[in-house]
Parts: structure tokens; sequence; C-alpha cells
């Protein structure tokens, strides 16, 4: 399991998992799972990381592994 922030940042913003889902243009599971401590691809973190906008080269914020 990779740890990350995402839930804690996430739910800072006041954002549902469902709404980041939608920015990012994943499915509300994949951040389920994500949260979980599930991997993911690359691309995934990506899109995640800018839709919460934050910079790609801010990953270390959110994506702690």
């Amino acid at each position: 399991m990779s740890r990350n922030n995402l839930k804690k940042i996430r739910e800072g913003m006041l954002l549902s998992k469902s709404e980041l889902a939608r920015k990012a243009s994943v499915s509300p599971l994949t951040i389920d799972r994500i949260e979980k401590g599930y991997p993911c691809r690359m691309e995934t973190k990506r899109k995640i990381i800018q839709a919460l906008g934050f910079r790609v080269a801010e990953k270390g914020k959110i994506f702690l592994d």
C-alpha cells in the first residue's frame, strides 16, 4: 500500500470524492482506492495533482511514495 495525503487535502478543499473524480477525469472508485493506499498509474496521479490545483513538481505534498 502506498501512502498519500489525498483524503486530507481533498477534505481540506471541501471536495467530495465525486467532485474530485469529475475534475480529474477518473472514477470516484479510483479516488476511493487511492485514498485507501492502493497504487495507481503515474498518469492518474498527474490528473489528480492538476485537478487539485497543484503543479506536478509538488507531487510530494500529496503522494508520499
